[in-house]
């Protein structure tokens, strides 16, 4: 008999998605989360009603994530309603009261993301502090900060985050199949749970938005084989 413990399983999430092959490439892949821009400004940016068109395909049990950035509450809540059981991501400047008002106090879940400086900077932001003011989030979302909003497709340094940080984590910003297990075996240890994002790195190369099959599944197979192994 085998008594060894079951490994962890990272929970995925494949952002960006705007076409229904790929969120079908998504689901077959074993995708927990697909998200979808609802932020103009992006090369994602899918209108309210074709977000609500794609996560009218996902199956029970993938959750859609309808992702703003600086959006009216009243504008989050219409685009929201049209989507049973989304789960909504603020990737703006938002303050806890303007998320916790556009998530009408909890009716929907929101995950808050965290914009961490590139280079030595990291550690002057203080991701423990900022948790404890989202403590209503389903989740802090870890990116790069770079110049505008949405995904940064960049990496910051890991290493440099604060070692126990009282809340789930979602590692995002430039990982990759080649880099997403180094990602989970440095903030695993950090958080309550971790997470994993991806959009650029599995996109048709110049295609943002145009997901590939192929890039998902193995970048899947790269987080299961991280799963493993630790």
């Amino acid at each position: 008999m085998n008594d060894s413990p079951l490994p962890l399983r990272t929970r995925i999430k494949i952002c960006g998605l705007t076409r229904e092959q790929d969120v079908d490439a998504a689901v077959d892949a074993g995708a927990d989360a697909v998200g979808f821009v609802l932020y103009p400004a992006s090369a994602r940016y899918v209108t309210p009603q074709r977000a609500a068109v794609l996560a009218a395909r996902l199956p029970p049990f993938v959750t859609p994530v309808l992702l703003f950035v600086n959006a009216a509450a009243g504008d989050v809540i219409a685009a929201s309603s049209a989507v049973p059981g989304a789960c909504l991501q603020f990737h703006g400047d938002e303050t806890p009261e303007e998320c916790r008002m556009a998530a009408q106090n909890g009716l929907r879940p929101y995950l808050r993301a965290a914009r961490i400086p590139l280079g030595a900077d990291a550690p002057a932001f203080d991701l423990v502090k900022y948790a404890a003011s989202y403590a209503d989030a389903r989740a802090i979302l870890l990116d790069a900060h770079v110049e505008g909003y949405g995904g940064s497709g960049k990496t910051f340094d890991w290493s440099l985050l604060p070692p126990s940080v009282d809340a789930h984590l979602v590692l995002s910003g430039g990982l990759t199949p080649a880099n997403v297990g180094e990602g989970i075996a440095a903030l695993r240890p950090r958080g309550r749970t971790l997470a994993v994002d991806v959009s650029s790195a599995v996109e048709r190369e110049g295609h943002k938005g145009i997901k590939d099959a192929q890039k998902i599944q193995r970048f899947v197979a790269a987080v299961r084989a991280a799963d493993q192994a630790l």
